[in-house]
């Protein structure tokens, strides 16, 4: 629903955790826009929600609406001025970034513990001569800790969506690593493929055989159980590590600046923390030192290194009147500078401000797909059991 632009509207970016899809982003964003004085855009590939409301909504609303769907949201890392000070949402923001690591180091576990298990299911599955006696028995063991523990996340991200009626893609992934291990622990315990003798052949022309093996009991396919979830967890943990590399750019650009300055106060240098720095402050900067904000030079000429700004590597001279930039480096001459801009006003604030407003907007293609994985997972699961019915239906 549109926020009504005659009301005061408040906005706010939350870090939203547990998203696995682009149909979770779109679910996210559906249930949000349906709150009364809600407008939201979620973005599943920097896993942020920005949310204007009115003023007969609060942002615990929005918190608790994202928690009823299955998710949770936290405030996330805002861009901030190197002179600013610490904020009293630190604390959430080190939750979403310990989330983050703590997803990439499971979803690292987790695949190379199933590649190590799911290996050799593959090999001794396809390739004939490998198979032995009670092989598949074997690759069952093997393929178990693969599906129950490797998947786990999958398994659990399904069910979260069927207990509030909707679908994802890992609902697929669960529904196909379930039902080739479940069909292989029928044919294994009750269809008569647990023999001694039972082998499987694979070819890429199919061939009709009487109980989908050669020794005509039922096939088992162990191994599509076991390599689904490995090749799944890969891609997540790409992505993920992926997420993570981009959000410490951002950080690193943000913690270019410095941490404390010497402001200059009736004649007297006094090294002060950076948040206590205000416009119109008279402070020192050394050479090698960092700027500490955006201002003007009063007193003193030098070179000043604006490289992080605009790339360029030869330092330009400045002299009493030229302004400078905060982060940018002083490299040989004392400088005295007053202060103009500080906090969220400066150029660094803005920059990252412009880098983490593109980061969180949606290209017309993204939202193209929004649209689409809404209606995939729907449209496969029942185009699948059409497939079944039509199958049971002309008793093949």
């Amino acid at each position: 629903m549109s926020v009504d632009s005659d009301k005061t509207v408040s906005s706010v970016d939350l870090a939203v955790i547990g998203m696995t899809c682009a149909s979770c982003a779109n679910r996210i964003e559906r249930k949000l826009n349906k709150m009364d004085g809600v407008s939201a855009s979620v973005n599943y590939a920097t896993e942020t929600a920005r949310v204007q409301f009115a003023p007969n909504v609060t942002v615990e609303d929005v918190l608790r609406t994202v928690h009823d769907i299955g998710y949770e949201a936290l405030p996330p890392e805002p861009p901030k001025a190197p002179d600013a000070p610490v904020s009293a949402s630190e604390d959430d923001r080190s939750k979403a970034e310990i989330a983050g690591d703590a997803e990439v180091a499971d979803l690292r576990r987790r695949f190379w513990f199933s590649l190590a298990l799911a290996t050799p299911v593959v090999l001794i599955s396809m390739i004939p001569p490998l198979q032995f006696t009670y092989w598949q028995w074997l690759c069952f063991a093997l393929a178990t800790p693969v599906v129950f523990w490797g998947a786990w996340p999958f398994h659990r991200a399904a069910w979260r969506s069927l207990r509030h009626g909707t679908t994802t893609m890992d609902t697929l992934i669960s529904m196909g690593c379930l039902a080739a291990y479940l069909w292989s622990v029928w044919a294994l315990f009750l269809g008569g493929a647990g023999v001694p003798w039972y082998s499987m052949s694979e070819s890429l022309i199919p061939k009709l055989e009487v109980g989908g093996s050669p020794t005509g009991m039922p096939s088992i396919y162990l191994e599509v159980a076991a390599a689904v979830p490995v090749f799944i967890l890969a891609g997540r943990w790409f992505e993920a590590r992926a997420k993570r590399q981009s959000g410490a750019a951002l950080r690193a650009l943000l913690h270019l600046g410095a941490k404390d300055v010497s402001v200059l106060r009736d004649g007297v240098e006094t090294r002060v923390p950076i948040g206590m720095l205000g416009v119109g402050d008279r402070f020192v900067v050394r050479p090698g030192e960092r700027i500490a904000t955006d201002g003007f030079v009063v007193d003193g000429r030098s070179a000043v290194d604006e490289s992080m700004l605009t790339g360029e590597s030869v330092p330009v001279e400045v002299e009493p009147g030229s302004d400078v930039t905060g982060a940018t480096i002083n490299t040989d001459g004392r400088l005295l500078v007053e202060a103009t801009r500080i906090g969220a006003d400066t150029r660094l604030a803005q920059i990252a401000k412009l880098v983490t407003d593109a980061q969180s907007g949606k290209a017309p293609v993204q939202r193209l797909a929004d649209q689409v994985s809404a209606v995939f997972v729907p449209t496969v699961i029942l185009i699948s059991a059409l497939t079944l019915i039509g199958w049971l239906w002309v008793g093949r």
